[in-house]
């Protein structure tokens, strides 16, 4: 199974803010989308960064409730861990692990087209392990 496969049923939305936003503003993005994570794109709309709710608590704990003033880009997380859209679930999985990270956008050719986190690699890999239990299920009751 590869994240292709995760984003036909995720789909392909992606939402995002400029480094220049103020964290204030991705905070509010979060918020708005129920989501844990927003990419941030420099000026040329290319991936610089990925902001989540780890890296607002952490700067809260921090330096408290002033970082809502800063620009997003200091708080952000980069440089960026991507995959592609043919990449195995599995493989994903190991290097979000890895890196202790929990949303990683999808590339293709130098374009964003997506972004996973491990909720929705690890859904989509329990709703496989349901299919093929149910396979098996039914292939046994067959022989009975």
């Amino acid at each position: 199974m590869s994240v292709a496969d995760v984003l036909h049923d995720k789909g392909h939305d992606v939402v995002k803010v400029r480094v220049s936003d103020t964290v204030q503003t991705a905070v509010r993005q979060l918020a708005e989308h129920r989501i844990g994570a927003v990419v941030v794109e420099d000026a040329w709309m290319r991936v610089a960064g990925v902001f989540s709710e780890r890296d607002f608590v952490g700067a809260v704990s921090r330096d408290g409730a002033a970082v809502l003033d800063q620009p997003v880009e200091t708080l952000m997380s980069a440089p960026v861990i991507t995959c592609r859209a043919s990449d195995r679930v599995d493989d994903v999985m190991a290097a979000m692990t890895q890196a202790r990270i929990r949303h990683v956008p999808v590339m293709e050719n130098g374009h964003l087209v997506g972004i996973v986190s491990i909720g929705d690699l690890v859904k989509h890999r329990l709703d496989e392990k349901a299919l093929e239990a149910n396979v098996l299920l039914d292939l046994a009751r067959m022989r009975a």
